[in-house]
């Protein structure tokens, strides 16, 4: 057939066009993979610490190594709301604020027995003992009654949080040993806010010191002193 003849539409002649990937459109998306890549290692490389820290202690138990205090899987958050913790002057304290250092809890009522003032004295020496880590540590008393606080506890308490928790959201997060009270354990908060150990009643505070100094230790690359 002659060329003038032929047909727009004959089948034989039909062609399809695809269009290439430009230079520039190939360059943006291996930059755009490559970014993702870098991102993604920086990631790994910040999460390694806190990851290894944790496997270290609460996974691989290494021959021979025993915990003193009782550690508790998987470790409880702490209540976020509605407000669980109360200043003494009546403030709300929002649980964000004791985030971000590890935490030695004692809980007693206001009033304080004998029982509960070893427990205060022993909390503040024990802390003392960490050395250069005790900045790393708070010291916490959770008030579980509404009876007054003696003013002749405060200055003991100084540097400390002082709080009256809600006796339901303290039940929920805490627990003590089975025939034990509440108030015979201190317990220890991670800087995450989640409470992942409990020491035995009449707790011995040189095996508890060197647990929290295991674990000030193990989390050092992560968990820096102060707020």
């Amino acid at each position: 057939m002659p060329p003038s003849e032929v047909s727009p539409a004959d089948p034989m002649i039909q062609m399809s066009v695809h269009s290439l990937p430009r230079p520039d459109q190939q360059a943006t998306a291996q930059r755009t993979r490559v970014g993702r890549l870098k991102m993604l290692a920086v990631w790994a490389v910040c999460a390694a610490p806190v990851l290894a820290s944790y496997l270290t202690y609460y996974v691989i138990k290494p021959e021979g190594r025993t915990n003193y205090g009782t550690l508790i899987l998987p470790p409880k958050p702490m209540p976020e709301g509605p407000p669980a913790w109360v200043g003494l002057q009546g403030q709300a304290v929002p649980s964000a604020s004791l985030k971000g250092q590890w935490l030695l809890v004692t809980v007693a009522g206001g009033a304080c027995n004998e029982a509960c003032e070893k427990q205060l004295y022993l909390q503040r020496q024990l802390r003392e003992t960490l050395g250069r880590d005790k900045d790393r540590v708070d010291r916490v008393w959770f008030v579980n009654d509404t009876a007054p606080v003696r003013e002749a506890l405060m200055p003991a308490m100084k540097d400390a949080w002082v709080l009256r928790a809600d006796p339901q959201a303290l039940q929920q997060w805490l627990a003590p040993e089975p025939g034990q009270a509440l108030d015979a354990h201190f317990y220890l908060v991670d800087p995450k806010g989640e409470w992942m150990m409990r020491f035995p009643a009449h707790a011995d505070p040189s095996r508890m010191k060197k647990d929290l100094l295991r674990l000030m230790k193990a989390n050092e690359s992560w968990d820096e002193a102060g707020r």
